[in-house]
């Protein structure tokens, strides 16, 4: 493969809506270059979001290593698809939109549900003050919550709280109409407010 430096910048960027964010055009530029197989570009984008993707799919499969996994057949579809992202949605809801349904695929795909056996092993073995403990405690029974949720309605929690994404962009990302999404957030809360007593409180 060439090297980036040997690669001409005859490309353009790919458009990006009206009022986008400076990082969101610098993350549309990252696309346009990817899309000419630069590959420090690719890392750029790599190193961004790959932290943000594994959170994501590790909390969609509640399996670390099916969620490394689909985080890897995602920036691979990034790499060899830069080229058809269009401008007409957030760079951060199209990469978000090819993990969701790899990760919808990769679950379809096992025969048994999903285990998350190692949930205790990732949470910290460690003492810690009553301050401390108390809000460690309250984000397992937040995350016992999660886990009690179906697939989709998980999926509108963790891009809501978590990603910061909107009814509309997630609407884009796992493919379905605006007011399906607003239908599978409020079932969510209501399940999430019974399971926490009553209080749905900051998920971060």
């Amino acid at each position: 493969m060439p090297s980036p430096a040997s690669q001409p910048d005859d490309g353009a960027d790919p458009p990006t809506a009206a009022g986008a964010s400076a990082a969101e055009r610098e993350e549309a530029r990252l696309i346009g270059q990817i899309a000419q197989r630069r590959l420090a570009a690719f890392d750029a984008l790599y190193r961004s979001y790959h932290p943000r993707l594994l959170r994501f799919l590790d909390r969609m499969t509640r399996r670390r290593d099916l969620a490394e996994e689909v985080l890897n057949d995602t920036l691979f579809v990034v790499w060899n698809r830069a080229d058809s992202y269009n401008g007409h949605s957030k760079v951060s809801t199209w990469i978000f939109a090819i993990a969701y349904r790899k990760a919808l695929k990769a679950l379809q795909r096992l025969d048994d549900p999903v285990a998350d056996d190692d949930a205790d092993a990732r949470a910290s073995p460690l003492p810690t003050p009553e301050q401390q403990l108390d809000r460690q405690q309250s984000r397992n029974a937040l995350r016992r919550a999660i886990d009690g949720l179906s697939f989709d309605h998980r999926a509108v929690v963790e891009l809501t709280y978590f990603h910061g994404a909107d009814c509309r962009e997630i609407a884009h990302i796992v493919d379905c109409p605006l007011a399906t999404v607003k239908t599978r957030m409020f079932h969510a809360r209501r399940h999430l407010k019974a399971a926490l007593g009553g209080r749905l409180e900051d998920l971060s």
